[in-house]
């Protein structure tokens, strides 16, 4: 069976194409990316009317490269999946209606999916692919969960944000800090170069009873810090503050981890979306859990952000496992809020 992915949740139009295998993970045929990072950059993050645009323009001829590049026609394929959610409401209905358009053209079902399982599964796809059941630390956008995950579809919500997210963090601060957009990826450039003992910074609710997480105060207290700088503080003082705001940001994350780790008893982590490809935060997991004897899996980097390779790969994993239907009905809806627990 042939799956045709699309992902158009936010700034990144993918499309992939998967083949499932008997009693196996589905195989990555092919897969593009189109990033919108540079004409978001001149409005400092992401116009959400522009992104719905952009994602008409690019998705079919994405969707040909694809086909092209796995020796594949469009009549081979045997069902079409999208994102369904969350997501950007306009993005989300240029990918769904494009899939349902296909659908009705080829005569084949469609199935919508939750953005956030296609990075929970993700590193099913990489050179060292998880076993059930993990702990799943979920690290994508304005998303900061930590789920126990039994199989799929079988997930339990042990953890989660409360206000900002470990991403909106990183964003947040390097704005603070003058850098351009995307923010998170500047930030841990920058701090490369830094201490990050110069500033002390707050973990919040590092040592909470919960497995809950909070960044909104540390987003405060790295303002407070960069206003005491000045207006032109040096270039080692912001790197400074840069590397103090990921230590900070990757020590909760840590700190959270291995928490969740100890009271499920599993000895097994994946992590999975676009801060998973922080090289600190892969650092300090990576030194933590061999001292734990527990095993970490990640997505191969070119997958951590979003991409039609993970979408089309839980649609193929859901449909294996049963725990889904591929269905004809082509009156499409999207759900720009939609809470991964209830899929």
């Amino acid at each position: 069976m042939l799956v045709l992915g699309i992902e158009s949740s936010c700034d990144e139009t993918g499309v992939a194409l998967v083949r499932t295998r008997e009693g196996g993970v589905p195989q990555l045929l092919g897969h593009a990316l189109h990033s919108q990072i540079e004409m978001h950059r001149a409005y400092g993050g992401v116009v959400p009317e522009l992104a719905s645009r952009d994602h008409i323009r690019r998705v079919l001829p994405l969707a040909r490269e694809v086909l092209a590049s796995s020796s594949a026609a469009l009549a081979d394929v045997d069902v079409v999946a999208y994102t369904r959610g969350p997501g950007l409401a306009g993005a989300l209905l240029v990918g769904s209606g494009v899939a349902c358009a296909l659908g009705v053209a080829l005569s084949r079902p469609v199935l919508g999916v939750h953005h956030l399982e296609g990075h929970l599964l993700s590193p099913f796809l990489s050179a060292d692919p998880p076993e059930f059941p993990f702990v799943a630390l979920l690290v994508s956008g304005g998303h900061t969960q930590l789920m126990r995950v039994d199989g799929v579809g079988r997930y339990e919500l042990l953890g989660e944000t409360i206000d900002d997210a470990a991403g909106e963090a990183f964003d947040k601060s390097a704005k603070l800090l003058g850098l351009g957009y995307p923010g998170g990826p500047q930030l841990a450039r920058m701090a490369e170069y830094g201490d990050p003992q110069a500033f002390e910074l707050p973990r919040p609710l590092m040592h909470s009873p919960n497995l809950d997480f909070s960044f909104a105060g540390l987003k405060t207290a790295v303002w407070t810090a960069s206003q005491r700088l000045g207006s032109q503080p040096c270039e080692q003082d912001r790197a400074n503050l840069a590397a103090a705001t990921q230590q900070a940001i990757v020590d909760v994350l840590v700190h959270k981890s291995l928490k969740a780790l100890k009271a499920t008893g599993l000895k097994r982590l994946v992590v999975a979306g676009g801060v998973g490809a922080n090289a600190a935060l892969r650092a300090q997991l990576d030194a933590q859990c061999a001292k734990r004897r527990v095993r970490v899996h990640y997505p191969e980097l070119h997958l951590c952000t979003d991409n039609g390779a993970m979408i089309a790969l839980a649609a193929a994993m859901r449909l294996q496992a049963g725990r889904a239907e591929a269905v004809r009905d082509y009156a499409f809806d999207v759900k720009p809020r939609w809470d991964l627990a209830s899929v």
